[in-house]
C-alpha cells in the first residue's frame, strides 16, 4: 500500500514584511511566496510593497506529528522457507509458548497426579477423569486419554518407539493445544504416532498449534479439527508408511486447516485420505502448506472402492521444498470429481502457479 499523500503543499499565508532600507542597514530580510531572499549590507534597493496575501483553495497541511501509515511487509512467494513469514506455523509460531517453557513442571519428579490424572509406575500418564486439564507439564511417557472434554495444552510430551503421544480411546471433545510433541530421535526410535485415536470412533477432538516432529505419522484422527499445526522432520523405522496428517476412513466430518506439513521422505504423504476401514466423506483440507512424501496430497478416492463424497481441498499451498514434483511422484494423486467434491484454488508454492485437481 502507497504511503499517504501530505496535503497542502503550500504555506498557509504569505509573510507581510515591510522594508525600508536605510545607509546603515546591515541585512534586509524579504519573505515572497515561501522563498527567503537577502540582501548584503549596504546594497541600495527601493522599498518592497508588502506581499498579498494568497489566497488558497486546496487540502489544510497535516499536523506536523502526523506520520505516513507504514508499508505492510511483503508475503515472500516462496512461503516453504520461512512459512511463518506467511502466517504458516512453524517453529516461531507453534508448540509450548516462549513464556511457558520455563514454568514447566516434571512430570512425575515434581508432580505425579491432578484432577482426574495420574501418573503410572509402569511408563504412562493415565487420563480418566471427564473434564481434566492437563497444562505445563514435562511428561517423558504416553498420555493416554479415556475420558472426555479433556485438555492437554502448553505440556512438552517426548516419548520413544511404536508408541504414541497422545493416545485417545473411546473419547469424545478432547482438545490437544500447544504442545510439543516428539522423540529425541528420527530413526528406528522415533515415535509412531503423535496424536492417535486408537479406535477411530473419537469425535469434536481438536489438535490446534502443536509443534509435532520425529514421527512415523503426526495426527491420524478422523473427526474434529487439526489445525495450526507444525509437523516436520518425520521420522522412519523400516515398515513405516509415514504421514503427516492421515484419516483411514470416515464419514464424520474433519476440517484439516492452516496447518504446515513438511514430509522430508519420498513416502507416503504430507496428507492422506484412505479408505482403509471405510468411504471417505465430509473432509475439507484447507489452507495448508505441504511439501514431500510419495504424493502431499492423498484425495480419498480408492480404485475400486466407493466413491468419495463432500471431499473439498480448497486453497493449499504445494512447496517444492524436497522433489520438484511437490511429492516424489507429484502434488496429489486419487481424488474423485463429482459427488460434492471440489478442488480449487490450490497453487504452487513460489510461482503460485495453479495446481491441477489429480
Amino acid at each position: 500500500m502507497s504511503r499517504h499523500r501530505m496535503g497542502g503543499e503550500g504555506m498557509s499565508r504569505a509573510a507581510k514584511v515591510g522594508v525600508s532600507l536605510a545607509a546603515a542597514a546591515a541585512v534586509a530580510v524579504l519573505v515572497v511566496g515561501g522563498t527567503l531572499l537577502i540582501t548584503h549590507r549596504g546594497a541600495k534597493h527601493p522599498s518592497v510593497a508588502p506581499s498579498p496575501v494568497p489566497t488558497f483553495t486546496g487540502t489544510p497541511s497535516a499536523s506536523p506529528s502526523a506520520k505516513p501509515t507504514p508499508k505492510p511487509t511483503p508475503t515472500p512467494a516462496n512461503c516453504s522457507n520461512a512459512p511463518h513469514l506467511c502466517g504458516f506455523p512453524d517453529a516461531t509460531n507453534s508448540g509450548v509458548p516462549a513464556k511457558m517453557q520455563k514454568k514447566l513442571l516434571n512430570v512425575p519428579g515434581q508432580v505425579s497426579s491432578g484432577p482426574g490424572w495420574q501418573f503410572n509406575p509402569g511408563g504412562w500418564v493415565e487420563v480418566s477423569g471427564n473434564g481434566a486439564v492437563l497444562k505445563g507439564l514435562n511428561i517423558p511417557y504416553n498420555v493416554d486419554v479415556t475420558a472426555s472434554n479433556v485438555t492437554i495444552e502448553d505440556d512438552v510430551i517426548v516419548n520413544t518407539g511404536d508408541d504414541f503421544g497422545v493416545s485417545i480411546r473411546h473419547s469424545h471433545n478432547v482438545t490437544v493445544k500447544d504442545c510439543a510433541i516428539s522423540s529425541p530421535y528420527a530413526d528406528s526410535r522415533r515415535l509412531m504416532v503423535g496424536v492417535k485415536d486408537v479406535y477411530g470412533d473419537a469425535t469434536g477432538i481438536k489438535v490446534i498449534g502443536n509443534n509435532i516432529w520425529h514421527t512415523a505419522t503426526g495426527v491420524q484422527i478422523g473427526a474434529g479439527v487439526i489445525a495450526s499445526n507444525y509437523i516436520h522432520s518425520m521420522g522412519f523405522k523400516s515398515g513405516d508408511h509415514v504421514n503427516g496428517i492421515t484419516v483411514n476412513g470416515s464419514t464424520t466430518p474433519l476440517t484439516i486447516r492452516h496447518n504446515t506439513v513438511f514430509v522430508n521422505l519420498d513416502q507416503t504423504d504430507a496428507i492422506s485420505l484412505f479408505q482403509d476401514f471405510g468411504v471417505e466423506a465430509n473432509k475439507l483440507i484447507k489452507d495448508n502448506l505441504v511439501a514431500g512424501g510419495g504424493y502431499s496430497i492423498y484425495g480419498g478416492a480408492k480404485s475400486g472402492g466407493p466413491q468419495s463424497y463432500n471431499i473439498r481441498i480448497i486453497g493449499n499451498r504445494f512447496s517444492r521444498k524436497y522433489y520438484s514434483n511437490g511429492g516424489q511422484f507429484g502434488p496429489a494423486a486419487y481424488f474423485d470429481s463429482g459427488r460434492g467434491n471440489v478442488w480449487s484454488g490450490n497453487i504452487w508454492d513460489g510461482t503460485q502457479a495453479a495446481v491441477s485437481s489429480p
